[in-house]
């Protein structure tokens, strides 16, 4: 059933490229918000041509650029930065994700628009904030997935730090700035005034870093990588089957412990006073991971999955993408929408959180490069064709 979503009637210009800016705009156009992405003429957002291109076109960027509408205009040309002043100072939020510095060289930074259009939520995202030492560094999310200290904790003792296959700084620092886009426009309800947020990835990937700070402040305990573990808590780890492969089993609570002993056929290990609690296990981690290694050995996956769910001990597969399409609890939870690319069918993922009554939803893919820009020049700014004909010759807009 269509819904008009949580953020129908809030308008959002999108100048920012690649991944961080624009995931962001998805996440507030799935919700409702008309978000207008500004693209370059001719070339439009580079993620238009990442990865996997079929028909002169990304795949991903059909998921990415979902729900938004294409405007190009050169940035780099005076008329240009006119008419995305124009938008702008009709807009709820800008979003912008270029290097600190850079927009307000066109002359389209916060400053320019605190009196022309005082409740406007101006959204920047960097590699490593707007101010301090490092800020004018060029930040992608490889760079500041490392600095931010996710890396060095990501990967196996004693080797080379290991990196997701998935530029998920770029994609924590979207969910944080779609956050603080929500939480301004609420508190703008209340002051009327808008205001800057700031999302630096580096900081975004900080957020994740659960008990690393405390725990070296107070105790001079440095986190290291600990490959398939997470320190301090056992038995939570990866152990491959009979099938060769993989399951997740995570039976550190006290009495689950119990259960998965006695599942894995030694009763005698979830009843031993030593590993009665997190910190008796911890110190005999080594020895309760040879018994669960050795379990998990002697039969396929779906068994040992099989066994462990009749014990109510949280354990699960490691799915690819091929495992995840077909599987009935992603589908029952509608975690795939299907759009038409060029007459042919093509399944994109939902974006999550899930709302009642105001769900969020795909109404169309990724556009093509300027497809809306009559409509948006003329319907917004009001220009007429003569206006737009001038505007083409002059190469400000396809």
């Amino acid at each position: 059933m269509s819904s008009p979503g949580p953020l129908s009637g809030y308008r959002v210009i999108e100048l920012g490229q690649l991944i961080a800016g624009p995931f962001t705009g998805s996440m507030l156009g799935y919700f409702g918000a008309e978000v207008i992405k500004i693209e370059p003429p001719q070339s439009g957002d580079p993620i238009r041509q990442w990865r996997v291109v079929e028909d002169g076109t990304s795949l991903w960027w059909h998921s990415i650029g979902r729900n938004k509408k294409s405007v190009t205009i050169d940035l780099k040309t005076s008329a240009g930065v006119a008419l995305v002043k124009q938008l702008i100072n009709t807009a709820d939020v800008v979003i912008e994700n270029f290097r600190p510095g850079v927009v307000e060289k066109w002359g389209l930074g916060p400053d320019e628009f605190k009196q022309s259009n005082p409740q406007l939520v101006y959204t920047r995202i960097s590699g490593y904030g707007q101010t301090g030492p490092r800020a004018h560094q060029a930040g992608f999310a490889s760079v500041c997935e490392g600095y931010s200290g996710f890396r060095y904790v990501n990967g196996h003792p004693n080797q080379t730090p290991v990196r997701p296959n998935l530029s998920i700084g770029d994609t924590i620092a979207g969910i944080h700035a779609t956050l603080g886009v929500t939480m301004a426009l609420l508190e703008r309800q209340t002051s009327g005034q808008g205001q800057v947020v700031d999302v630096a990835l580096f900081e975004a990937m900080f957020n994740l870093l659960e008990a690393v700070i405390p725990e070296y402040d107070g105790a001079g305990v440095v986190r290291e990588p600990s490959g398939t573990t997470v320190t301090g808590i056992v038995p939570t780890n990866t152990y491959i089957c009979k099938d060769g492969k993989y399951v997740v089993i995570g039976g550190n609570g006290d009495s689950i412990f119990v259960r998965l002993m006695a599942a894995a056929e030694r009763p005698d290990l979830g009843h031993d006073k030593r590993l009665a609690n997190n910190t008796g296990r911890v110190t005999h981690e080594q020895e309760i991971d040879v018994v669960l290694a050795n379990w998990c050995l002697q039969f396929d996956s779906a068994t040992i999955l099989d066994k462990l769910t009749d014990a109510r001990v949280p354990a699960g597969p490691i799915l690819n993408v091929v495992d995840m399409m077909a599987d009935p609890h992603y589908q029952a939870r509608e975690l795939f929408e299907q759009v038409e690319i060029n007459g042919k069918a093509l399944k994109i993922p939902a974006i999550i959180p899930k709302l009642q009554r105001t769900p969020g939803q795909t109404r169309w893919s990724g556009p093509s490069l300027g497809q809306h820009n009559s409509e948006v020049l003329e319907d917004i700014l009001g220009l007429d064709n003569k206006a737009l004909a001038a505007l083409r010759e002059q190469g400000v807009i396809d």
